[in-house]
């Protein structure tokens, strides 16, 4: 059986009780209460009953307690992942993004995610999928652009077509409606339709101002 590890002596229990009425921290505050059990004079395991933990994990914040005080028993941070690319990586990236690609060399007129990522790979022999590579160049900064989708089976000419005016039917309904009065309503006050009146309401499509994101 192990010896346990002493508690620093720069504490007692009514001090770690009372820093724990104080802790707004639910989980600090139950490793200082177990950690007063044992400044009270309790067992190691008496101090695991009071945390809900095991023997082993009361030694653990013994030592975090011993280590850096109240503080050490908060909950740390895990460290994660460290980042794909370092500084100079992203420094010599962006260097290579503002001089762009030079057709007769690089093949291409634009940088494309799998150019960029190809790059990568032959000058820092490092492995960037084009997904993890856009969250990169999104945080420095930079947009991707698309092309705007098309079908395979679109017609061209068809497409014109209704690309303003809508369908021939609906071309000459428009200039119809063109030639009549702008007003729905006539002069006289009178409802369309009624004393004689042939006009009828012009039904007006308005158009939200274009939005540039």
């Amino acid at each position: 059986m192990s010896t346990p590890v002493p508690l620093r002596s720069d504490f007692d229990a009514p001090g770690l009780r009372r820093l724990a009425r104080s802790s707004k921290d639910a989980n600090q505050a139950r490793r200082l209460l177990a950690l007063a059990t044992i400044y009270a004079g309790g067992t190691r395991s008496e101090a695991a009953a009071v945390g809900g933990v095991g023997l082993q994990i009361v030694r653990d914040w013994v030592v975090r307690f011993n280590a850096g005080g109240p503080t050490g028993l908060l909950d740390r941070k895990a460290p994660g992942q460290p980042p794909l690319l370092k500084d100079e990586h992203r420094r010599a990236l962006a260097d290579l993004i503002e001089a762009g690609p030079i057709p007769a060399i690089h093949g291409v007129v634009r940088w494309r995610l799998v150019d960029l990522a190809q790059w990568i790979w032959e000058e820092f022999r490092i492995t960037a999928s084009e997904t993890t590579l856009g969250r990169v160049l999104k945080k420095m900064g930079y947009r991707k652009l698309s092309a705007r989708p098309r079908h395979h089976a679109q017609n061209p000419d068809a497409a014109v077509a209704f690309k303003t005016y809508g369908p021939p039917r609906l071309q000459g309904v428009s200039a119809i409606r063109s030639e009549q009065s702008a007003s729905t309503y006539p002069v006289s006050g009178s409802s369309p339709g009624q004393d004689g009146d042939s006009r009828v309401p012009v039904l007006i499509r308005l158009t939200a101002p274009e939005r540039h994101f």
